[in-house]
């Protein structure tokens, strides 16, 4: 599970005390003196590492710095998303201003728009912004009717095949979620020692992600609908029905992303479920199947739209920086079509903007990228609630009973909706 419980407003005092080792230098530099920088503001941004040269952030960095006399110092939060949302919670409860810009994983901007912890950022977002921004992504940035937020990176579900193996026996790419079951019947009965099909079906928040797919390709969705409760449940239904007629290897209950994607990239699966990030490693030289792979759309069932689940990074700024008009300016410099090409050309990060899928420069540096508009275009966010990391607490635990056939899917459906309508009474 990601956690125990929810950390929010109140955050419950065993939770600093385990945190204690990781928030008390900030806690304590909060006290002292901001650094000193000679004619330059100094705004500090904190982040996940960006996996590749850090030379192309800083020099971003450095370039507006020459324009706005703002120096940027980025500062780098641990790689786990669990840990990186406790340390702000807790920084951000106290009132910190070690930081002013952060970036904040795609559920947690309602969560901490609501506690007060994040500057409106309404007046950044122009409508010519808001029309070049993907649907799912401006969604998950905006609470009461206000952006708290601005979209950095997008990223989404999508379904990797091994193209090679569905050439070889006269099969196309899935387009239903039948289809991918009968080729995986088909290619692993003919292909001894191959899994059919792999995802994250770990309890945690990858099987969230995974499961609103499953559910979402059959029209439902969680929390359920009345009118979309039969369709929640025969997405519930399919998912463990993958393990029980073996499409799905029985320890896919143990899956994160990288573990699918060694299995995959091994050449031990026939389909894989993940990020964007898993094509160039895929397809990178030595990989056992460069050369042998495609990317679609997840399937879904007849009749219906596919349904990837919104992932991605957004910028927000802290509420008790010292300096939030500068912050602002730095946020809105990161989130700008040239710092997001920019990006995109040296790490690979999917950016928000229809407007940079057009773009000459970057379509021939990324093809992979250009090829993915359209599953941008339909990506759905989780629930957005200012109480998701407590809903997914219930999520991730009623979904891994039905995928292990530990629980009914309509019992789930009934917990998960009970939970929902407690947590929004608050």
């Amino acid at each position: 599970m990601r956690r125990a419980e929810w950390v929010g407003p109140r955050v419950r005092s065993g939770v600093v005390h385990a945190l204690a080792a990781l928030c008390l230098g900030a806690l304590l530099a909060g006290c002292g003196p901001r650094e000193v920088s000679t004619g330059h503001e100094v705004v500090v941004f904190r982040h996940p590492k960006l996996f590749g040269d850090p030379a192309a952030l800083e020099r971003l960095f450095a370039e507006f710095e020459r324009e706005s006399g703002i120096r940027v110092r980025s500062e780098t939060l641990p790689s786990a998303s669990d840990e990186q949302h406790l340390f702000y919670a807790i920084n951000l409860q106290a009132g910190s201003r070690e930081f002013d810009v952060f970036a904040l994983d795609v559920i947690w901007v309602a969560e901490f728009a609501r506690a007060g912890w994040l500057v409106d950022l309404t007046a950044l977002v122009p409508d010519a912004d808001r029309e070049d921004l993907f649907p799912g992504p401006l969604a998950a940035v905006t609470w009461n009717r206000r952006i708290y937020a601005l979209p950095w990176f997008v990223d989404a579900g999508l379904l990797y095949y091994r193209k090679d193996l569905l050439d070889k026996h006269g099969l196309a790419p899935p387009a239903t979620w039948q289809a991918l079951v009968d080729a995986a019947r088909v290619v692993t009965g003919r292909e001894p020692g191959l899994y059919g099909f792999v995802w994250q079906g770990k309890q945690y928040e990858g099987l969230v992600c995974n499961a609103l797919e499953f559910v979402r390709g059959q029209g439902g969705d969680l929390p359920a609908s009345d009118a979309a409760r039969d369709a929640s449940l025969r997405g519930l239904a399919f998912m463990r029905a993958l393990v029980i007629d073996g499409v799905a290897p029985p320890f896919v209950t143990t899956l994160t992303e990288e573990p699918a994607r060694v299995i995959f990239g091994q050449g031990r699966a026939l389909f894989l479920r993940n990020w964007p990030y898993a094509w160039q490693l895929l397809a990178r030289d030595g990989s056992p199947v460069q050369g042998k792979i495609g990317v679609a759309a997840l399937p879904h069932a007849p009749g219906q739209p596919a349904a990837a689940t919104l992932g991605g990074w957004q910028l927000g700024v802290n509420v008790h920086s010292a300096r939030p008009a500068a912050a602002a300016r730095v946020a809105a410099f990161l989130a700008s079509a040239r710092a997001q090409k920019a990006l995109a050309l040296a790490y690979g990060y999917a950016p928000p903007r229809r407007s940079l899928y057009r773009d000459p420069a970057l379509a021939r540096a990324q093809p992979f990228l250009a090829s993915l508009r359209e599953i941008f275009e339909t990506a759905r966010p989780r629930p957005v609630s200012p109480h998701y990391v407590a809903l997914s607490q219930v999520l991730q635990s009623e979904l891994s009973g039905v995928l292990t056939g530990e629980r009914a899917p309509a019992a789930a459906v009934r917990a998960i909706d009970r939970a929902h309508r407690e947590l929004e009474r608050r």
